[in-house]
């Protein structure tokens, strides 16, 4: 049995739940991660569209241990495209994304057009008034904005505000949806 694998995922189903329960949230996040046999494979197929990047892989399996390796490989591929920082994305997050692709059937390529954002980007973005929040979760590795070939951006963002599990802002001017782990809103 690999320790570390299991270590982290008792690790990060702690903390989420112990989060989800200070913050007095109900979502969804705590009802999957209690029962992981809840959640579909967890298996992403994603192009960073900056940096023309494609990656396949398995960042979970059917028991709910997280591969590490995986992981990591993830937090690069959703690296800062500016500064090239890694920060380590929320598997809650991971997670999201990971559903709204199942309601799509599985196996899309996602097109990742910004995810973790270093501050000294996040910053840059804002005083180019591109209307990027001063406190985004992006800057947490909490939020990705995505676009799958072949669906729309309304059905994207349809599949996602189905879900009930953390924020999803549309942006049909710019072709992304927005999804992070934070409470469940719109906009």
């Amino acid at each position: 049995m690999d320790f570390k694998i299991l270590n982290r995922r008792n690790f990060l189903k702690a903390t989420l739940t112990g989060a989800l329960t200070l913050m007095g949230v109900g979502s969804a996040f705590g009802r999957f991660v209690s029962t992981p046999e809840l959640l579909p494979p967890g298996q992403l197929s994603l192009f960073n569209t900056h940096t023309r990047e494609r990656i396949a892989l398995a960042f979970r399996d059917a028991a709910g241990n997280y591969d590490l390796d995986s992981l990591n490989t993830l937090n690069w591929i959703l690296r800062c495209h500016y500064t090239n920082e890694v920060t380590e994305m929320d598997v809650n997050t991971l997670e999201f994304l990971n559903l709204v692709d199942k309601k799509f059937g599985g196996n899309n390529e996602i097109h990742i057009i910004s995810a973790y954002r270093s501050p000294l980007y996040n910053n840059l973005l804002r005083e180019n008034g591109h209307g990027v929040a001063q406190h985004s979760l992006h800057l947490a590795g909490r939020a990705i904005d995505i676009s799958i070939p072949g669906k729309s951006i309304a059905s994207i963002r349809e599949a996602a505000v189905d879900l009930h599990m953390g924020g999803v802002g549309f942006y049909p001017s710019s072709g992304f949806v927005h999804i992070d782990s934070g409470a469940f809103r719109t906009w």
